[in-house]
């Protein structure tokens, strides 16, 4: 019997990480259908850097403020309850949002949008966190964050092409992305369990053996900041993500208007990050689960990023500009964020896994908010976008600190003791 629960196991993990690289890849798809039409809204409604950057940062805070509630609702009510209504919710949002009219009527659509989109990351990483086994969960969370890669250059070019090259109005690519969001969040409905199969197998099995049920203390977020690597996370995955919303939001724009760079070049150019991400996130989370450590990943990573988003303004070479970004993707944000998942999964108490995810996550999207707006402000203020990529480097600097500090001590125990463990089911069975 365990035989056969086990395998059922391995076939839903698997499932469950196509779908949730789908459900990565429609999120970012739907955001980035924005950043290269952002002159185009700029001149639809006549706005300032200032107030174009704010339409993201608006968009941030719906998503940052659905962060933590969506995970304690995930926790109590259900995890995939919350993951479809997130989904169906930011894809019909986005239809509205490029049915809008006025500025003020965008933003507020596109506030919706994010917060939507906010009830996704904690129930869904509690979901898949639980479903991986322990010794590929560094690797399964970046198959699923290769999603986000895909859906970048997706987004991008959905707007490049039908506006810059087939002329059609700005609107429609935020209608063209909400039909497959809609359909996914509909395909979750029937092929998402609440559990993972081995574990309502070994429950079922602790009430047959009439085990004593060990009731576990509820969660209180408070304790969460009293757990040295979940701070550090916290304050890594923050440094980490100003940087990469300043190139995710600005980077188009940038090239527009320093660079020289036109049409669906924009996103072709913008779009070495995100692909070169998908090889830099699996190799580094292949090596961080064989290291069983994250530590060392990190401080390799990290200082690469830092230099890259400096090198993308200090040389004007374009040459120079390729190799940073692609620098940058291999080994920045979206590479760094399933290891920094996989630090949470480690220090994280078990109850109110989703609630864990999603503090960590509230506190990173909240360099979101700030990111877009400042950056606008920055470049208002200083004429260019240069010293808003050194502003982004000198966060990225704070994150190389805290993560230098992570104690991992007690990782390879625990992968020791999870691998006897296995062995010890292997031979009772």
């Amino acid at each position: 019997m365990n035989n056969s629960n086990t395998a059922v196991s391995n076939k839903y993990w698997i499932k469950i990480v196509v779908l949730f690289t789908l459900g990565w890849l429609v999120i970012y798809a739907t955001r980035q259908v924005l950043a290269p039409l952002i002159p185009t809204i700029m001149e639809e409604f006549n706005l300032s850097n200032s107030q174009a950057g704010n339409i993201m940062s608006i968009f941030f805070i719906g998503y940052t403020l659905s962060q933590v509630p969506s995970g304690i609702i995930g926790d109590k009510v259900g995890r995939k309850t919350m993951v479809i209504i997130g989904t169906i919710g930011f894809g019909i949002f986005a239809a509205l949002t490029g049915m809008m009219t006025t500025y003020i009527l965008f933003i507020v659509a596109w506030f919706l949008v994010g917060l939507f989109q906010g009830m996704y990351y904690g129930p869904q990483y509690a979901l898949s966190s639980e479903a991986i086994p322990p010794e590929r969960i560094t690797l399964g969370s970046a198959l699923i964050n290769s999603g986000m890669a895909f859906g970048t250059s997706i987004g991008m070019y959905i707007s490049t092409i039908t506006v810059f090259d087939m002329g059609l109005d700005w609107k429609w690519p935020f209608i063209i992305i909400s039909i497959p969001v809609i359909l996914l969040g509909i395909v979750m409905l029937f092929l998402v369990k609440e559990r993972a199969p081995h574990i309502e197998a070994m429950k079922q099995q602790e009430k047959e053996s009439g085990a004593e049920v060990v009731v576990e203390e509820k969660l209180k977020i408070i304790d969460l900041f009293k757990k040295r690597n979940l701070i550090l996370a916290f304050i890594t995955i923050f440094c980490s993500i100003y940087g990469f919303f300043v190139i995710l939001t600005w980077l188009p724009t940038y090239l527009l208007n320093e660079r020289g760079v036109q049409g669906s070049d924009v996103a072709f150019v913008t779009s070495l990050v995100p692909w070169a991400a998908i090889p830099g996130s699996l190799i580094l989370s292949w090596i961080s689960d064989k290291l069983g450590r994250r530590k060392p990943v990190l401080l390799v990573m990290l200082p690469v990023a830092f230099i890259s988003m400096i090198s993308i303004v200090f040389f004007d070479s374009m040459t120079v500009l390729y190799v940073a970004l692609i620098l940058y993707g291999l080994f920045g944000k979206i590479s760094t964020n399933p290891v920094l998942i996989a630090v949470v999964a480690d220090a994280a108490p078990r109850v109110g896994l989703s609630t864990s995810f999603g503090v960590y996550n509230f506190i990173g999207m909240s360099a979101s908010i700030l990111a877009p707006g400042l950056t606008g402000w920055i470049t208002d203020v200083s004429g260019s976008f240069n010293m808003a990529f050194y502003v982004a480097a000198g966060f990225t600097l704070v994150g190389i600190i805290a993560s230098s500090l992570l104690d991992e001590s007690d990782n390879i125990d625990r992968m020791k003791k999870h691998k006897k463990l296995e062995l010890h089911t292997e031979e009772a069975n």
